[in-house]
């Protein structure tokens, strides 16, 4: 099941960030609380459950087109939850009225691979060397 996160999902989220085996967050005060709020609070931040736990969530900005983050607990990895949470933030962001999406992600890692397998397009790299990918929001993703 996707939803929208509450108020109440935000120690499952930070434990599944914190708890990843890839893209480990170096610096924690890098994403402050401020942050995190304004996108539960305002943009689209969904978490998927699996038997009334929260196994992942995707955050994005329903003004840039950004999706900020996808994160799977790794026990709950390779059953489509991020597909699915990738899925439905890209179908907001259609109706938002973005004709693309676009996100920064490591290269060499699953995570690579998971968004070259789902249709997502490299255009470079950032100035600290992520990959950044696009993808074209096709009609039927709004729907």
């Amino acid at each position: 099941m996707i939803r929208k996160a509450t108020p109440d999902d935000h120690a499952r989220i930070h434990a599944i960030r914190m708890g990843v085996r890839e893209n480990i967050l170096s610096d924690p005060s890098l994403v402050t609380a401020e942050e995190v709020d304004w996108y539960r609070d305002h943009a689209i931040f969904l978490v998927a459950e699996e038997a009334g736990e929260i196994v992942g969530f995707t955050c994005a900005n329903h003004q840039t087109g950004l999706v900020w983050a996808l994160f799977v607990d790794p026990a709950h990895e390779a059953h489509g939850h991020g597909r699915a949470l990738l899925d439905a933030a890209l179908a907001e962001l259609a109706a938002a009225g973005h004709a693309q999406a676009w996100l920064t992600t490591g290269s060499g890692t699953r995570a690579e691979r998971f968004y070259r397998r789902h249709g997502w397009r490299e255009m470079g790299r950032s100035i600290d060397e992520q990959i950044v990918f696009i993808r074209a929001l096709a009609q039927e993703d709004a729907g």
